[in-house]
């Protein structure tokens, strides 16, 4: 029995959460271990305390279920905190963490500190999903609870594309579909399918994008005005960092959005060299050696400035390009 059954077990009242503006992975853990606790355990009290989720993830059983509201007065014997690489990324439900007996932390960031009272913490994993699955009885995961498993694990590996995408990831995966799981629905209408308006966007963050040291740095801003104009958010936007990924002789990708008074979003994305973790880590975010985020401050132009210099630093000791060369 692994620990976090054990401490599922030990507990009656269960809190569960995880980072704001959740995606894929984040949605899939949450609502994964919230379906198996409510089959396996249907005597325990159990509650997700989440932001609005997209659309697209709202086939996943129990999603109408997810509490977007928080009270300070709501105590429990255990909180799960899921795919949250520190308790501020929770946002106003940290507020449990202050009433709960146990916090247990379940997460594969790389820059994850062991939090909580317990953790399970795996760098190397390619998703917090594939995590759960190891931790749970295989014979007591149903198709729902495999559904959303398998959703996190396909959006956080970018349909097994990723460079954490492991022969242990491709194993779960396997074990997940022979729970009869309809992998292209999954994959299409979850990860590839887009609004027309989604399309309009990444049309313009491509035409505006900007080529860096020779075309190994590709950035491209999206402002308050360009989200208004073609009527999305900040969650329209995903695919559009990897777009630019993808682009060839591109090393280092970059998309800043704008989210208020200079202020903007960062993104980023790289291939085989820069640890994008290290230089979001500079400005006090994180996330993964190849994909990773923060928040920064300033104009457009400060924002790649500031970035440039760590990135290219790294390019220099990695010997892509020439001393001197920015």
């Amino acid at each position: 029995m692994s620990e976090l059954i054990k401490a599922i077990e030990a507990a009656q009242v269960i809190g569960i959460s995880g980072h704001r503006r959740p995606d894929g992975d984040c949605v899939g853990a949450c609502l994964g271990i919230y379906n198996y606790i409510r089959d396996v355990y249907p005597g325990k009290e159990v509650t997700i305390y989440l932001e609005s989720i997209k659309k697209e993830y709202r086939f996943l059983r129990y999603s109408d279920t997810i509490c977007h509201s928080f009270t300070k007065k709501k105590e429990m014997d255990l909180f799960l905190v899921l795919d949250c690489a520190d308790m501020d990324r929770l946002g106003d439900y940290k507020i449990y963490s202050k009433k709960a007996k146990t916090i247990f932390n379940v997460d594969h960031h790389i820059s994850n500190d062991g939090f909580g009272d317990k953790s399970i913490v795996v760098a190397d994993a390619s998703s917090t999903c594939e995590i759960l699955f190891d931790q749970l009885d295989y014979d007591k995961i149903s198709k729902s609870c495999a559904e959303a498993l398998y959703m996190g694990i396909v959006h956080d590996t970018g349909v097994f594309k990723h460079t954490n995408t492991s022969r242990k990831t491709m194993h779960a995966a396997g074990d997940l579909i022979a729970k009869g799981l309809n992998t292209s629905h999954i994959i299409d209408d979850t990860f590839y399918r887009k609004s027309y308006a989604q399309n309009q966007i990444l049309g313009r963050a491509l035409i505006e994008s900007i080529q860096l040291m020779d075309g190994k740095i590709l950035f491209s801003v999206i402002t308050k005005a360009m989200l208004k104009f073609y009527g999305v958010t900040g969650a329209d936007l995903d695919g559009i960092i990897d777009q630019l990924r993808m682009t060839e002789g591109v090393e280092c990708a970059i998309l800043i959005y704008e989210i208020g008074l200079h202020k903007y979003k960062i993104s980023l994305r790289s291939n085989d060299y820069v640890d994008v973790n290290a230089v979001a880590s500079n400005f006090g975010g994180g996330g993964h050696v190849r994909a990773s985020g923060c928040t920064m401050m300033g104009l457009p132009r400060d924002v790649i400035n500031n970035l440039t210099l760590p990135i290219a630093k790294q390019m220099r000791e990695a010997g892509i390009i020439e001393d001197g060369e920015i």
